[in-house]
């Protein structure tokens, strides 16, 4: 009799949950949105290897120098390069950004570095000038390999240090990336932890039963701002208390506890970047906040909203499936949509902000989306929590909510 019972329960449950169309709706959600992802992967999948061999035969302006003497002014005419005077003057018109790139080859290259500057144009552009700098070298030694000098050479890449140059100051390279791209890790150890009492805020009233009389004293807008807000004061405290044992275990006991010797003093922050990503973050999490409320708002409970928060925490690491081409080719189509579409672009803007390929005006435009679309999320929150804070069992119809709210209620937003 028993197994006979558990059968029931697990056959009326199961097919209560499969027989209701938002279940349908969230479960096959994520598949849809990876099958689009897929599909702009694949009509891109060359971006990456076209960049990478397109850097070779870049096209920029270069000067050098040659104590080595295995470079004649005709094979370094066929990249565009002309002679300077001294490597002096090659680092000087770099930096005023007189010329793109000065190559610096030495006279032994085999053992000593090639010493690169060039103009800062992000991480991955920026080895273009290496790998031009090789290309030159490895032509004029084709040219002579019948000297057995020249054989190891030949046979090996020649060491090359890369040096860029930003407004005619050294930029940091990777090191200056590295505290931008720390907002994404703020933003995904929020989000992850954050996303359930999101959801909940608005549902713990209707699953209580207890709206009503919340709403006869507060309006709607002050209730949801002071549930938006108690969530930003929420999600700063944890990254304080987070943050805490590191930086305690770091300053006073590296020593006893064994933490690698980081050099921070290494780390480049430069202001924009920094500034840029703040606020990429701060409305990304926005946005996020708002729209799982306002997905509290619609759902009669915690189980229903289940699926949605799955589809809501899959949008902001999809555009991992295109980190190479983040990192290689930004201005592909899947990146640059990923870029501006709300819910993925937290996550791009910020490690393209980070590897230095989001100029100003697309970081302009995603701030905008990204506050934008918050603000737009939060009236829709209050609109679906004002219209639906009775809808104890059924999911409330966006549609007659917002229908309902241009013709006017009898509750003042």
């Amino acid at each position: 009799m028993a197994q006979h019972n558990l059968g029931t329960v697990v056959s009326f449950e199961f097919f209560r949950t499969i027989s209701k169309k938002r279940f349908w709706a969230g479960t096959l959600a994520v598949p849809f949105i990876m099958a689009i992802v897929f599909g702009l992967l694949y009509a891109s999948n060359t971006a990456t290897d076209t960049a990478a061999d397109a850097q070779k035969s870049a096209q920029f302006t270069i000067s050098y120098t040659d104590a080595s003497g295995l470079i004649t002014p005709e094979q370094a005419a066929a990249f565009g390069a002309t002679t300077a005077s001294s490597p002096e003057e090659g680092q000087a018109a770099v930096r005023s950004g007189t010329v793109d790139a000065f190559f610096d080859f030495p006279a032994n290259p085999s053992t000593d570095k090639v010493k690169v500057y060039g103009a800062d144009q992000g991480l991955f552009e920026n080895n273009k000038y290496s790998a031009v700098a090789q290309a030159i070298l490895t032509q004029a030694v084709n040219a002579r390999i019948g000297s057995p000098e020249l054989s190891a050479l030949a046979s090996t890449d020649a060491t090359i240090d890369v040096k860029t140059y930003r407004d005619g100051v050294e930029s940091g390279g990777f090191m200056s990336a590295v505290p931008p791209l720390l907002h994404v890790v703020i933003f995904y150890g929020l989000i992850i932890l954050l996303a359930g009492q999101m959801l909940s805020s608005t549902l713990e009233e209707k699953e209580n039963r207890v709206t009503e009389m919340i709403l006869t004293t507060l309006k709607p807008t002050i209730l949801i701002s002071g549930k938006v807000l108690a969530l930003f004061a929420i999600g700063l405290l944890q990254v304080v208390v987070f943050a805490s044992p590191v930086v305690i275990g770091y300053l006073f006991f590296r020593e006893q506890i064994n933490i690698p010797d980081f050099d921070l003093s290494a780390l480049v922050f430069e202001p924009v970047p920094m500034i840029i990503g703040f606020l990429i973050l701060l409305g990304g999490f926005a946005l996020f906040t708002t729209t799982l409320v306002a997905i509290g708002a619609v759902m009669p409970t915690a189980k229903e909203a289940g699926n949605f928060m799955g589809v809501m925490i899959a949008l902001i690491f999809v555009p991992f499936y295109a980190i190479s081409l983040i990192f290689s080719n930004p201005q592909a189509l899947i990146v640059q949509i990923f870029t501006y579409f709300p819910f993925s672009s937290p996550v791009t803007a910020m490690i393209r902000n980070g590897l230095g390929s989001l100029n100003g005006v697309e970081a302009t435009i995603v701030i905008a989306i990204l506050y934008t679309g918050a603000v737009a999320m939060f009236f829709l929150a209050v609109r679906l929590f004002q219209y639906g804070s009775i809808s104890y069992t059924s999911k409330v119809n966006i549609r007659t909510a917002l229908s309902s709210g241009r013709h006017g209620t009898a509750r003042s937003v």
